[in-house]
């Protein structure tokens, strides 16, 4: 049988963002699949290190719309470990508040996508519905639906009165009831079951060898969870299990993300009903002693790596994030060959992939040393499209 090429992307009505995949195809049947990235990168890392550490808190809180409180707390967590400072025990139970509210606002708005993507537009409906009561929730707290911009260096820039922790509480009892309906949903309802059973498998030693992240890794059996194996805030003083499966398909990213979903209703409710006293923030200086710091933090689709780099002065002398879609990426293309071609939107959506948060700009040069300053990168780049029949030289730069 003939094999044939097909582009999916870098738009196409089943990716949300713009990420390209080459599907090379025997009949419907998927034998191998190339990814490109590189069509949504902005610059972030660079432009953090020419502002301040408070203005480079917003813009890193930006890396992502859904991750905002994930990347922003990673970042201020370097700053705080640079300044030699222990923020104040509520400020952390809040941080955590909102962490796990955000990581509903994710799986509920992952959820669906993925029904979506299975033709279930009712069960898409319902979770994007639900969505709506998590987005009230973090307004209540922070005046923000999507970048709630709580964090400050040092703490939080708002608390929580006992008004707003009943809102919340009853919010949170009202999710727990509905996800136990999605759970029910999702395990017993026949065309789930035949759309993702068995669909874009990733064992366990696969999933290990190409560094899988959060879900995905945990939906192959790896036991692997930043809050649990690195705890950070308090997650050290809560009670929550580790939700995995051996599933191994997207079957099991879905169970997954469900059971995480009311495991961080359980850690909401023991939050707010134990809520610590004292200051929400504490004072740090302008600027950092020299050194670097690198944390971690279990952000909604995996973990989230950050580096900081102080030289002394007032802004980042180095900022690198490392989110959990670059890592999950790896395990693409593996999840695509065999499947069939109808299954590839799903396959891709099960990552739960963030290109804003992934996309960046690497130059390998032959020798392996040496920087490109500006000028060498679009020579570079129109040498690059030359070679594919486009001729960007007589396009004038400022």
């Amino acid at each position: 049988m003939p094999k044939i090429t097909v582009p999916l992307g870098p738009q196409h009505p089943a990716l949300k963002e713009p990420g390209s995949f080459l599907l090379c195809l025997e009949g419907e049947q998927i034998v191998d699949a190339t990814l490109r990235l590189g069509y949504n990168h902005r610059g972030v890392e660079k432009a953090a290190e020419s502002r301040n550490y408070i203005q480079a808190m917003y813009l890193i809180e930006r890396v992502c719309g859904i991750c905002s409180h994930a990347h922003a707390t990673a970042y201020v967590t370097n700053v705080e470990e640079l300044a030699g400072v222990d923020i104040p025990k509520r400020a952390k139970a809040i941080r955590v508040i909102i962490g796990e509210l955000e990581r509903l606002h994710s799986h509920l708005l992952w959820l669906g996508v993925a029904a979506h993507e299975i033709g279930f537009d009712t069960l898409f409906m319902y979770s994007w519905r639900d969505r709506e009561m998590v987005m009230d929730a973090l307004e209540t707290i922070s005046g923000n639906r999507v970048h709630y911009s709580m964090n400050t260096l040092g703490g939080v820039r708002r608390d929580i009165t006992a008004e707003q922790v009943k809102s919340v509480l009853s919010k949170v009892e009202a999710l727990e009831r509905r996800i136990k309906y999605y759970i029910e949903l999702a395990t017993e309802e026949p065309t789930v079951i035949a759309r993702t059973k068995g669909v874009g498998v990733l064992p366990k030693d696969e999933a290990i060898k190409r560094c899988a992240a959060g879900p995905l890794a945990r939906a192959s059996g790896v036991a692997r969870d930043t809050r649990k194996d690195d705890p950070y805030l308090i997650y050290n003083e809560l009670d929550f299990k580790l939700i995995t499966s051996d599933a191994c398909d997207v079957f099991g990213r879905l169970y997954v993300r469900a059971f995480e979903m009311l495991e961080s209703c359980k850690i909401l409710k023991q939050v707010l009903n134990w809520l610590p006293e004292g200051a929400i923030s504490i004072k740090i200086p302008v600027k950092l002693p020299p050194g670097q710091a690198v944390n971690r933090y279990e952000a909604p689709r995996g973990e989230d790596v950050h580096y900081l780099k102080s030289d002394g002065g007032l802004n980042p002398a180095r900022v690198k994030v490392r989110a959990p879609t670059l890592a999950n990426f790896a395990s693409v293309d593996y999840m695509l060959k065999g499947d069939q071609l109808a299954d590839a939107p799903l396959i891709i959506a099960a990552i739960d992939p963030c290109i804003s948060c992934t996309d960046r700009a690497t130059i390998i040069t032959p020798s392996g040393t040496g920087i490109m300053i500006w000028q060498d990168m679009r020579a570079h780049g129109i040498e690059f499209y030359k070679r594919k029949g486009i001729d960007f030289s007589k396009v004038k730069v400022m």
